[in-house]
C-alpha cells in the first residue's frame, strides 16, 4: 500500500480494486495527486514495475448537486476512442462509493508535456510552440466534427438551447456558492440572457478548453484531451470562446494562472488561434464575442466555487485563496465582452474585439504571430 496517506484515497480498498481488474499491476501502488485543477481529482497511480496509470475522482467535501459527474466523464472518454479524437483510454469506473468514499474511474497514463508553467512550455522551441497552438486549434475542430449519434452520445443534445440552459444552471450555481454580493456578475448575467444568439448546430463540446487540459508530444502535437467534466451538446462556438477567454488569461501576467505560459514566443494572440479554428472547422466565428462573454463569466462563477470548496475544506487546493479576488476580474472582463460585441456587430464585426486588451494582451513576443499561420 502507499506509505504516506493520501487525502481522497483509501489506498487499500483502490489498490484492490484496481489489481482484481488489472492484474498485471503489482502492489504496492503508490497514489500522487497530480494536476492544478481545482475541481475533479486527479491522482497518478505507479505500480511496483514502473507502470503508470491515472485516476479521477470528485472533491473532496460536500459538492453541488449533478456536479462532478466522473461516471458521465467516463463515457465520453470511452465513446471518444472511436472516433479519432485524442483521448486516454479508459480501463474502469467504481461506482462504489464505499471503496474511497465516491466515484472513480481509472484511465492510461498519456505521456507528453502539459504546459502548466513557462519552464515546461519552454521544453518547446518556438517553431514547437506555434505547431501546438495549431494542433489545438485543430483539435477542436476535430472534436467538434464528432457524430453525437454515432459515438452513442445523441442523448446529450437537447431541445432548449445551450446558452438558455448554461445561463440557467450557472445562476443556480452562483446562488449556491457564491460568498458575497457581486452585482456586476448578476448584471453580466442579465445582459448575456437579454443577447441571447440563435443556435446553428449542436456539436459535442469539451466545456472547459484550454491548454493546460492539452498533453503535447514533444513535437507541439496533440497526444491528448483530457478533463472532461464540463462536456455537453451545444453551439461549438460555446468552446471557441472559453478557448479564447483562457488563452488570453494564459498571455497576461496578471490573469488567472500562475505564470503567462502562452505570453512565450511562439504563441499567437487569441485572435489568430481563433483564425485557426475557422480554418481547420470551416466555420463562421460571427458572433464569437457572445461566447467569449459568456466563457469569462461562466469561469468567474466556476472560481467562486473552487473558492468556496476550499473554505469548507483546503484539502481540494491549496492556491484557492489566491484565486478569489479574480473572480470580480472576470464578470469585468464578460462586461467588456458584451459590449464589445455589441460595438462590433454595429461595426459589422471583427475578431479582434476578442481580445480584452489588444495592445498589452498580445505580449512582447507578438511578432512570432507570422511565421505562427504559416
Amino acid at each position: 500500500m502507499s506509505a504516506v496517506a493520501v487525502p481522497g484515497i483509501d489506498a487499500p480498498r483502490v489498490t484492490s480494486w484496481l489489481t482484481e481488474r488489472m492484474t498485471e499491476l503489482e502492489p504496492p501502488l503508490r497514489f500522487t495527486r497530480v494536476g492544478e485543477g481545482q475541481s475533479n481529482l486527479t491522482f497518478r497511480v505507479d505500480d511496483a514495475a514502473g507502470r503508470a496509470l491515472v485516476l479521477r475522482r470528485p472533491p473532496l467535501g460536500e459538492i453541488l448537486a449533478s456536479a462532478h459527474d466522473v461516471a458521465r466523464e467516463h463515457r465520453i472518454l470511452t465513446a471518444l476512442r472511436a472516433t479519432g479524437v485524442a483521448v486516454p483510454r479508459t480501463l474502469g469506473l467504481c461506482d462504489d462509493t464505499t471503496v474511497t468514499g465516491a466515484p472513480f474511474y481509472a484511465m492510461e497514463h498519456v505521456d507528453g508535456l502539459i504546459l502548466t508553467t513557462v519552464a515546461a512550455a519552454e521544453r518547446l522551441a518556438p517553431e514547437g510552440r506555434a505547431t501546438a497552438a495549431r494542433a489545438i486549434a485543430a483539435t477542436l475542430a476535430r472534436l467538434h466534427a464528432v457524430d453525437l449519434d454515432a459515438a452513442g452520445l445523441g442523448d446529450f443534445k437537447r431541445p432548449e438551447s445551450l446558452v438558455s440552459r448554461q445561463l440557467r444552471r450557472w445562476k443556480r450555481q452562483w446562488e449556491a456558492s457564491k460568498t458575497r454580493e457581486l452585482p456586476q456578475l448578476d448584471e453580466v448575467g442579465e445582459l448575456l440572457a437579454a443577447r441571447m444568439p440563435d443556435e446553428r448546430e449542436t456539436v459535442l463540446l469539451h466545456g472547459d478548453y484550454h491548454l493546460h487540459n492539452v498533453v503535447l508530444g514533444d513535437d507541439g502535437g496533440v497526444r491528448a484531451l483530457l478533463d472532461w467534466e464540463l462536456s455537453t451538446a451545444g453551439d461549438p462556438l460555446a468552446d471557441v470562446g472559453q478557448m479564447v477567454a483562457y488563452w488570453n488569461e494564459l498571455r497576461d501576467a496578471d490573469g488567472l494562472f500562475r505564470e503567462p505560459v502562452a505570453a512565450l514566443e511562439g504563441f499567437p494572440p487569441a485572435s489568430e488561434l481563433a483564425d485557426a479554428y475557422a480554418r481547420a472547422s470551416g466555420r463562421d466565428l460571427a458572433g464569437l464575442e457572445y461566447w467569449v462573454a459568456f466563457a469569462y463569466w461562466k469561469i468567474a462563477i466556476i472560481i467562486e466555487g473552487v473558492y468556496r470548496r476550499w473554505l469548507n475544506d483546503p484539502t481540494n487546493g491549496t492556491d484557492a485563496g489566491s484565486l478569489h479576488p479574480a473572480v470580480a476580474r472576470l464578470a469585468g472582463l464578460a462586461r467588456h465582452a458584451v459590449e464589445s460585441g455589441l460595438a462590433s456587430a454595429a461595426a459589422g464585426g471583427t475578431l479582434k474585439s476578442i481580445q480584452t486588451e489588444p495592445d498589452s494582451c498580445a505580449g512582447p513576443n507578438n511578432e512570432g504571430s507570422t511565421e505562427w499561420q504559416s
